[in-house]
Parts: C-alpha cells; sequence; structure tokens
C-alpha cells in the first residue's frame, strides 16, 4: 500500500507534475510514421497532457505544435497545411514547423505583428517508424544505441494500441514476470510453427516444448532484479526437471520503456506514453535479427484486433473484453482470446482509469515493481534538488547498448553463462546489420554473474 499522496505523485504526467517532469527529460513516441502517410500528412497527438498538431512540410520535415491557434483557440488540427506550413482556416494565420507565426494576411499591409507570435513547439524525430517528441528543457537527450534504433528500417515494425488507464499501470504489466504464467495462460498450445508475429508461441529457447507449455507447468519463477544504467535488468528463472532452468531476461528502459524476449530472432521494444492521466498508448518496436520482419503480416495482424485511425483495441471494456466463459474453461485463463494484449488490456484497465495503490498488497513476485517505483521517486527527488544529470541516461547514453533481452534452457549451475552466449551467438548470427555488442558492454550485460 501507498499513500493518496505519493500515488499522486507517481502518475500524474501533466505539464508542471514532478513525474511528467521527469518524463519530459526524455524522447516520448508521439505517433507512427503510418499516420503521416497519405495525402495530407497532419495527424492530432495528445501527449503528457497536451493537445498538440503534428504534420509533415512541403520539405519533408517534421513539425509538432500547439494545436490551439494563438489568434483565438481555432484547432490547428484541420488546418490548411500549405506554404511549407499549417495555416488556420479560422483568419489565415500561418505557422512553420517551429510554431513561428509567418504570415497574418488579415492584418492590414505591412504590420510586423506575426513576427511577435509563436505558439508552442517541440523537437521531433523519425525513428524506425516512430516519431519522437523532446517536450523538455535544454538540449535532448542523444538516443542510446538500442538494438531497435540500430537495426535497419525493414528489420523493424512498428505499431501502437490505445488503453484507457494510467501510464504507469500500463507500464508495470510489462515488469512482472510471474504474470505470464496465469493471465497468457493456454490451456491447449498452439503449434508453434504457426508462432510469427505472436508473443509467447514460440518454442522455449532450444527445446520443441512450446513456450505456453512452460509457462503454464512453472508458474513460480525466481525473480530477481539489477538497476542498470539504463533501468533495471529483471531475471526469472524457471527450474525444470533434470538440473536445467530457463532463463527469461527482460528490462525496464527509464523512464515508461520495457525491452522483452518475443521469439529467438525478434525482440520488443515497448513505451507506454501517457496521452493524459487517465490513457495512455503503448508503442512497439519490433526488431528482428534474423531475417527483413515481415511487415504486411505483422500489421494485418495487428489490425484485426484494433480499429484506425485511433488504435484502439475492438474488445475493450464496453464488451467485456470478448469475455467468453467457456472458452475459459477450455482454451484459456482469461476467456478473452488469444491476443495477449486482450489478456493485459484488461489486466491494466480492470483497476479503473488510475488504479487505487492504497489497497493494493505486493507480493514477493513484485519485487521489479516495488524497485522501479523506488527509482522514480528518485528521479523525482534529483529533479527537486536541481540535479537532473542523476537521472538514468542523463550522463550520455553512448555506451549503453541492447539491451539483452533473451530466453535460454541452461544448466542450473550455469545459466548466467549459458545466457550470455545465447545472446552473444544470436548477434552473431545477425548478417544484415551490426548487432554486436562492444565488450565492456558485454561484461555489464554480465553482471548477473556476480549476483
Amino acid at each position: 500500500m501507498i499513500s493518496q499522496k505519493l500515488n499522486d505523485t507517481l502518475t500524474l504526467t501533466g505539464p508542471g507534475t514532478e513525474a511528467g517532469s521527469v518524463m519530459r527529460h526524455y524522447w516520448q513516441p508521439a505517433a507512427l510514421s503510418d499516420e503521416l502517410q497519405g495525402t495530407r500528412p497532419v495527424v492530432p497527438v495528445t501527449l503528457l497532457g497536451e493537445r498538440l498538431v503534428l504534420f509533415r512540410d512541403s520539405d519533408g520535415k517534421l513539425g509538432l505544435i500547439d494545436r490551439a491557434c494563438p489568434h483565438r483557440g481555432a484547432d490547428l488540427c484541420y488546418g490548411r497545411l500549405e506554404d511549407n506550413g499549417l495555416r488556420c482556416p479560422f483568419h489565415g494565420w500561418h505557422f512553420n514547423r517551429d510554431g513561428q507565426c509567418v504570415e497574418q494576411p488579415g492584418e492590414p499591409q505591412g504590420s510586423t505583428m506575426h513576427e511577435r507570435i509563436t505558439t508552442t513547439s517541440y523537437p521531433v524525430v523519425e525513428k524506425n517508424g516512430i516519431i519522437f517528441a523532446y517536450m523538455g528543457p535544454g538540449e535532448p537527450p542523444a538516443f542510446p544505441n538500442f538494438d531497435c534504433f540500430r537495426a535497419p528500417e525493414t528489420h523493424v515494425f512498428a505499431f501502437k494500441g490505445l488503453w484507457e488507464c494510467n501510464w504507469l499501470q500500463a507500464m508495470e504489466v510489462g515488469i512482472d514476470p510471474a504474470h505470464a504464467s496465469f493471465l497468457h495462460r493456454f490451456l491447449e498450445d498452439e503449434d508453434p510453427q504457426d508462432s510469427y508475429g505472436k508473443q509467447f508461441r514460440d518454442k522455449a529457447a532450444d527445446t520443441n516444448m512450446p513456450m505456453t507449455q512452460l509457462l503454464r507447468e512453472y508458474p513460480r519463477p525466481e525473480i530477481s532484479v539489477e538497476e542498470t544504467d539504463y533501468g533495471m535488468r529483471i531475471i526469472a528463472l524457471r527450474h525444470l526437471e533434470n538440473g536445467k532452468t530457463h532463463v527469461r531476461i527482460t528490462n525496464q528502459i527509464f523512464p515508461e520503456a520495457i525491452s522483452i524476449p518475443m521469439s529467438r530472432e525478434m525482440i520488443i521494444t515497448q513505451w507506454h506514453v501517457p496521452v493524459d492521466d487517465e490513457n495512455c498508448y503503448w508503442y512497439s518496436m519490433f526488431t528482428s535479427f534474423d531475417k527483413p520482419v515481415d511487415k504486411k503480416l505483422m500489421r494485418e495482424q495487428r489490425l484485426k484486433e484494433h480499429r484506425l485511425p485511433d488504435y484502439a483495441p475492438i474488445k475493450n471494456r464496453s464488451n467485456y473484453y470478448g469475455f467468453d466463459p467457456q472458452e475459459q474453461q477450455q482454451t484459456t485463463y482469461t476467456g478473452m482470446g488469444l491476443d495477449i494484449n486482450v489478456h493485459d488490456q484488461w489486466a491494466v484497465e480492470s483497476p479503473g482509469r488510475i488504479a487505487d495503490r492504497t489497497k493494493e498488497h505486493l507480493g514477493s513476485t513484485d519485487v521489479a515493481i516495488i524497485r522501479y517505483r523506488r527509482m522514480l521517486r528518485a528521479a523525482i527527488k534529483n529533479l527537486n534538488d536541481s540535479n537532473s544529470s542523476e537521472l538514468p541516461m542523463m550522463n550520455g547514453s553512448d555506451h549503453i547498448f541492447g539491451p539483452v533481452s533473451n530466453d535460454t534452457i541452461a544448466n542450473n549451475s550455469h545459466w548466467q553463462q549459458a545466457s550470455t552466449d545465447s545472446d552473444k551467438e544470436r548477434r552473431a548470427n545477425c548478417r544484415d546489420w551490426d548487432a554486436s555488442i562492444p565488450a565492456d558492454d558485454i561484461e555489464a550485460a554480465a553482471a548477473i554473474k556476480n549476483q
């Protein structure tokens, strides 16, 4: 349990809030590149409680500015995309991608009033299918050398989905290794040969056992956590028969992302981005170490479960997440279909828009959640003490690679080395891009040996 005051401190992210100030020191996913396809690349964006409009000008460059025209507040999302900027249809005021008003056609000839009119604008960059915005003070930080950013565009697929809940409960489900044995339990295993693009459908590491079977039969992982330069490394050990252990390495990337293995050849890097305090988008980058991603198939798979243009899930609170009691008896633990995103969505939305943590009772499997909240509180304190350089990754990120996200089967006494060697092998076999990690970082990633 925590106090209501602390719950508010950790969850609220609008302008002027403490957690929101932390988030504004990091690049935030604002939209998918796919959303700017078409003849009029203009989309509304609500991010950290701020209503904005994103557009691509005639030079092909991106702008992210306040959605309210500074004249009388008309919605610039309906603006005319012309003359290398966005023009308000109300009185013709024209703004460039930096938020500068460059023309007021209704004002007297020769007026220079427009030179004094600016609106909020934020830097934006495009990386492998996601457009990121920086909404904080000073110069934006450099991007770390994460695999999702290093891989070529052909090997990364990006998608997003709307969840009607606060960002923190959305992120916390991703740093909870124990839930997969229950929430995502399949009472019947699918053929792993049909697993492409689906999470927890592959075979477990180098075995013929479906991952769903392993999660079902070994529901008590031994979980440990270590803090890293980028956030946290989470180790979940499921001890099998015959002296074997299944090792699953996942990561929390500060402030609100996770990195997890999806299959032997693919990992997922997923942000949980506040729209406002009661809604968030998850943004995922699926990165392949093997061959180019089949983007057409992965997009088709996900559009069966989401509607456009808002990427809201088709199964939701209004239709009881597709709950089927017969399916719950025979096929899945939840009775909510085979898409594990729906399972997670129910788990994070059902506590309410902002979970009441004054009534929760955390157990030993919640160790990563406990550690993360302490990390966020420490970041808030550092900002309040004007020590922004003490935030994770704020002292430079050129040395940060990976992070290693991997599933391995190993002998009980050598699981640390086996996990490291498995990741090395996967990276060494990556032929289309340089997935190697510098020697110093390999040693850092192998720090779990010292536990």
